[in-house]
C-alpha cells in the first residue's frame, strides 16, 4: 500500500488556465485600437500622457509595496498598467505632467493600495482619480485638444468643447438641437471630435469589446445593460422633446459611455459576480448617467454613475448570488 496521504484542502478546487496577468494583458490589447486612433488624431500628447500615467502607476505601486507594506511586489500582474492606461484614457491629451502623476497617486496609493491591493478596493481606482482631478483641476480637465490641429502640440494645443459640453451650454442658452454646431454621427463614430483619449472613437472601443468577449475576459451583461438602458431612456426623452433632447445615437457615441461600459464598469473587483446582479448594476449605471447628463450640472455622468453603483455592489452580491452546490437538495 502506498504511503501517500490524501490531502483535503479548502475550496475552491476548480482550476483555470486564466491568470490575472493574462486577463489584464487582454484588456491592454483591447485598448490598443483606441490608443492608435488617439495617436492619429492628437499626435504626441496621448503618447506622453499614457507613458507617464502607466509609469507612475507602476512605480507608485512598487514603492508602496516595497517600502510601506513591505510585501512582495505584484506589478507583474499588469493591474497597475491597466489602471494607468484607463486613467490616461480619461484625461485630456495635453494634461500637465504633475496632474497626471497626482492622478496616479490617487488611483494607486489612495484607492487601491490603502484597501490592501488588487481585489480589495471598493471603487474603481482610475475613476476615483479622474473624479478627483476633475474636482481639483476643473480648467485643465475640461480643456480638450482638437483633433488633427493638435497633432504636433502638447501644452499649447488648440482646445475646444466636447459635443456633450456644446449640448449642455447650448441648452442653457435656450438653443434647440438644430441650432447647435454638433458633429455628425459618422464623425463621432470615427472619433473626429474633441474629448479624452478613450472617448474619441466608438469604432475602436467596439473593436476592443469584441476582443474582450472573444477571449472571455468580460461577459456581455454589463456593457449591453448600460448601452441598452441609455439608448432606451434617451430615446424616450428624444421622442417626447426632440428639439431639447439629443437622440440616442448621440448619447451612445459621445462622452465616456462606451469606455465606461466596456472597460471600467466591467472591472472584476468592483462589479457584481452574478449575471442577475450585473443587469441591476448596468441598468443603474445607465439611468444615473442619463440623469446626470440631462438634468445635472456636469455634461458627462458616466464616472459618477459607476462610482455610485460601485458602492451598491456589496449589497447586490449579497442578495443576487448563485445557490451553493447542494443547497437545493439539502433543503428538500
Amino acid at each position: 500500500m502506498d504511503n501517500k496521504q490524501l490531502v483535503v484542502s479548502l475550496s475552491p478546487h476548480v482550476q483555470s488556465p486564466q491568470t490575472t496577468q493574462k486577463l489584464m494583458l487582454n484588456v491592454v490589447l483591447a485598448l490598443m485600437p483606441a490608443f492608435a486612433v488617439s495617436l492619429f488624431y492628437f499626435g504626441i500628447g496621448p503618447l506622453l500622457v499614457t507613458l507617464l500615467s502607466v509609469g507612475s502607476c507602476v512605480l507608485i505601486e512598487y514603492l508602496i509595496q516595497r517600502f510601506v507594506l513591505r510585501t512582495k511586489s505584484t506589478v507583474g500582474d499588469l493591474s497597475a498598467v491597466v489602471t494607468g492606461l484607463i486613467l490616461a484614457f480619461n484625461v485630456p491629451s495635453n494634461l500637465p505632467w504633475y496632474i497626471v502623476v497626482l492622478g496616479a497617486l490617487v488611483a494607486i496609493g489612495m484607492t487601491k493600495m490603502s484597501f490592501g491591493g488588487l481585489g480589495n478596493n471598493i471603487f474603481n481606482p482610475a475613476i476615483v482619480a479622474r473624479v478627483f482631478l476633475l474636482i481639483s483641476f476643473p480648467v485643465q480637465m475640461t480643456s480638450w485638444p482638437q483633433p488633427i490641429e493638435s497633432r504636433l502640440q502638447y501644452t499649447d494645443a488648440l482646445t475646444g468643447a466636447t459635443p456633450l459640453a456644446v449640448l449642455k451650454e447650448g441648452l442653457s442658452k435656450g438653443q434647440t438641437i438644430s441650432q447647435m454646431d454638433l458633429p455628425s454621427n459618422m464623425d463621432m463614430f470615427m472619433g473626429l471630435m474633441g474629448g479624452s483619449l478613450g472617448e474619441i472613437s466608438a469604432l475602436a472601443l467596439l473593436i476592443g469589446m469584441v476582443w474582450l468577449l472573444i477571449t472571455r475576459t468580460i461577459t456581455w451583461h454589463i456593457p449591453v445593460s448600460i448601452i441598452g438602458t441609455v439608448a432606451a431612456f434617451t430615446g424616450i426623452l428624444w421622442l417626447v422633446a426632440p428639439e431639447t433632447n439629443a437622440n440616442p445615437i448621440f448619447h451612445l457615441l459621445t462622452g465616456g459611455l462606451l469606455l465606461g461600459a466596456i472597460f471600467m464598469a466591467t472591472d472584476y473587483v468592483t462589479s457584481p459576480m452574478h449575471p442577475a446582479g450585473m443587469w441591476v448594476y448596468g441598468i443603474g449605471i445607465g439611468l444615473l448617467t442619463v440623469i446626470i447628463r440631462v438634468w445635472g450640472s456636469y455634461p458627462e455622468g458616466m464616472s459618477f454613475a459607476i462610482l455610485i453603483m460601485n458602492s451598491v455592489v456589496p449589497l447586490i452580491n449579497k442578495y443576487m448570488k448563485p445557490k451553493r452546490f447542494g443547497e437545493r437538495r439539502a433543503a428538500q
